[in-house]
């Protein structure tokens, strides 16, 4: 018997400090008639901001978000990159690279350089100061055309769709 009236006792201080219990007596306690509510309150006033103009005050600088002709946009990441002794004589001058792979494996960007030359590509390794070796297919000096080459790769070669841009630092 005893231990029916504790338990029911304990039942009582947890009903009573749940918050469930306390909330629904405090809205049945304050609630206001839905009359009162709509007289009393005032009209909501909102504001439509100005549009827009059509022109963009310098639409090369948002070139980053440009969406693709698959509707994927291309993405961009600036690094430090060093290139073997002989790239450096042909692309050490370039800013933009094509991207279509990047390994932390040296042997792994070797064998994807292989393949890449077998479909007419002439690859060359990137070393990343991530500690990746980035695969490039391409380098360009100007920013349009390197986006350009990325769409062509995507079209002519899906399996290379998520190709990117590295920018050098």
């Amino acid at each position: 018997m005893k231990k029916i009236l504790f338990g029911a006792l304990a039942l009582a201080l947890l009903a009573s400090g749940c918050k469930v219990f306390k909330s629904s007596k405090k809205t049945s306690e304050t609630a206001v008639p839905a009359a009162q509510t709509e007289t009393a309150a005032e009209p909501k006033v909102f504001s439509v901001p100005a549009p827009k103009p059509a022109t963009r005050e310098n639409p090369a600088s948002d070139n980053m978000y440009q969406q693709t002709s698959t509707g994927k946009p291309v993405s961009m990441r600036s690094e430090n990159f060093t290139f073997s002794a002989e790239d450096q004589a042909a692309y050490g001058n370039k800013s933009y690279f094509i991207i279509v792979g990047s390994f932390s494996s040296n042997e792994n960007a070797g064998r994807f350089k292989q393949e890449l030359s077998q479909q007419g590509f002439r690859p060359i390794i990137l070393h990343s100061e991530t500690g990746y070796y980035r695969v490039c297919v391409d380098s360009f000096n100007d920013e349009a055309a390197a986006r350009n080459r990325v769409q062509q790769i995507r079209n002519d070669f899906p399996k290379y769709s998520d190709a990117w841009l590295l920018i050098k630092k």
